[in-house]
């Protein structure tokens, strides 16, 4: 998913974007044809711009606003000379109010117009696959639940035939405010957003079916600045979080940037507490420290000669190795056996921060032990599940209510993986962070993860920032990785090469920090 430079920070519901919409036309007096007719040329324009040798167009329409921004693009289309046709999948003989004089507005400019109950499956399926881009202007904002007939069947037709797609306000099929897809959804290239950005088109299928989404407000920062519209959550991108890091000084030295501890690494899993700790020395680590199965010491070193390794077998050889550190990473690795147990209840006994990721999260899930003091807790979709004892796909249909969940159930900061992560601290809204790549999808992404927010954590003052800056870095370095290789060669170590590119990209060579050696 592609996000343009345009996207808001604030991000609301459906119904909070539908209320704006409401104030704009009875408090601030802006008539709603002129509203659409705004929204069109925004679409139309972007339209233009991402396809400039655009020759010809099919637009579906439904009923409402949505439709009527359709019939207006054509319009537009029309008066510019290219080649454009509307299908009425909503019929017209229903429309009423502004989508009506947008239909006729369509007409009046000589746009052809067909209804689908006119139209048999073979000739939409021609008519889609001779057009250069399909405009979905289906279904929008105040459609819950999964597409019913014919929608259902058009968004089928649309997604077989595989031509490019502009969604207007949002691929129809999608929950608006969840980004969650009950049914059929649009699967578009690009996404033009109105009046607020939908928190929907940022996590759950969001980012796999939005594709590149702008944001065109329509309204002055003063028109919509008395609405009284509250967001739910926040989006948050790497250059969002620069403000929160310093110059090293020149007198700096490796006690000041914290010393993180990884615990990591059972019989079969070596490696996720190796990348872990080479992801924290990477993030800017003073110091760090692993802490694993004596078997995988030498393979340690080998890899990362600047951490100190240390073989452990019982949980009592953490007890000094966690009064030196500053942070405490458990769980990459750890297994469900005696000794990954062992050593989660070490670490569980700190009242240091602790990032909590993989098998500490699913021991935690029995109840065995309830962490206290500062953490942040990593769960992908499926541990969280366990953490809620609720499905996966419930999960999903919500993913800003089941970080929030978790949240207030464990406490401390919680970090939801998965597409457009959600980071709940329970005192401020959610953050969804922009970014990442299908490339990530892959074993041991989650343990770079998880040694980048020990480091972050080692150096802020400020838990939930941390945590904020981790993970945007993360993606970004992830996406940066994609660009060179790819999706399908992606591994989680060429997250940890590119993270360095990311820090000097963005200026970030040093961080807040007063600690000093003692």
């Amino acid at each position: 998913m592609r996000y343009a430079d345009s996207l808001p920070e604030a991000l609301y519901s459906a119904d909070s974007v539908r209320a704006m919409d409401r104030y704009l036309i009875e408090e601030q007096g802006i008539d709603g044809f002129d509203l659409m007719q705004a929204a069109a040329r925004a679409g139309f324009r972007q339209l233009r711009k991402h396809w400039s040798s655009l020759g010809s167009l099919l637009v579906l329409c439904g009923a409402g606003n949505n439709g009527g921004d359709g019939y207006l693009i054509a319009a537009n289309a029309q008066r510019l000379g290219i080649y454009v046709e509307c299908v009425a999948v909503a019929p017209s003989s229903k429309l009423t109010g502004d989508a009506l004089r947008a239909f006729e507005a369509a007409k009046t400019e000589s746009v052809p117009i067909t209804e689908i109950s006119d139209l048999a499956e073979r000739l939409l399926q021609e008519k889609l696959l001779a057009s250069d881009v399909i405009v979905d202007a289906l279904l929008g904002t105040g459609v819950i639940g999964a597409p019913l007939a014919p929608f259902a069947e058009v968004i089928r037709a649309v997604n077989q035939a595989k031509r490019p797609v502009l969604a207007v306000d949002l691929p129809s099929g999608l929950d608006a405010s969840t980004g969650a897809a009950a049914g059929n959804v649009v699967q578009a290239e690009l996404t033009v957003t109105f009046i607020g950005a939908k928190a929907g088109l940022y996590t759950g299928m969001g980012p796999a079916v939005c594709g590149e989404v702008v944001f065109e407000p329509l309204a002055t920062h003063e028109q919509i600045n008395g609405c009284s519209e509250q967001p739910v959550a926040r989006l948050a991108r790497w250059r969002d979080c620069k403000a929160g890091f310093l110059p090293r000084p020149l007198n700096a030295h490796k006690g000041r940037f914290g010393h993180v501890l990884i615990v990591a690494g059972d019989f079969g899993f070596g490696g996720a507490g190796i990348m872990a700790a080479e992801a924290a020395s990477r993030a800017g680590a003073g110091l760090v420290s692993l802490a694993t199965r004596p078997e995988h010491v030498t393979a340690a070193l080998v890899r990362c000669p600047n951490v100190m390794v240390r073989g452990v077998v019982h949980g009592s050889e953490l007890t000094t190795l966690i009064e030196q550190a500053d942070v405490i990473v458990c769980g990459p690795g750890i297994g469900k056996s005696a000794w990954g147990q062992q050593m989660l209840q070490q670490v569980l006994r700190s009242t240091k921060p602790r990032v909590l990721d993989a098998d500490a999260l699913n021991v935690m899930a029995t109840r065995a032990a309830i962490p206290f003091g500062q953490h942040v807790l990593t769960p992908h979709p499926g541990e969280a599940s366990r953490m809620l004892g609720c499905s996966v796909a419930e999960v999903e249909a919500d993913r800003l209510v089941a970080a929030q969940k978790i949240q207030r159930i464990w406490g401390g900061v919680v970090l939801l993986k998965g597409a457009g992560t959600v980071i709940a601290t329970g005192s401020e809204m959610p953050v969804v962070i922009a970014g990442g790549n299908p490339g990530m999808a892959t074993g041991g992404m989650g343990d770079v993860l998880s040694g980048m927010l020990g480091a972050f954590i080692g150096q802020l003052n400020d838990i939930g920032l941390s945590t904020v800056a981790a993970a945007s870095a993360h993606l970004t370095a992830g996406d940066k990785a994609a660009e060179r290789l790819g999706y399908m060669a992606m591994l989680p170590t060429d997250v940890i090469n590119d993270l360095p590119f990311v820090l000097k990209e963005t200026d970030v060579i040093g961080v807040r920090n007063h600690r000093e050696e003692e």
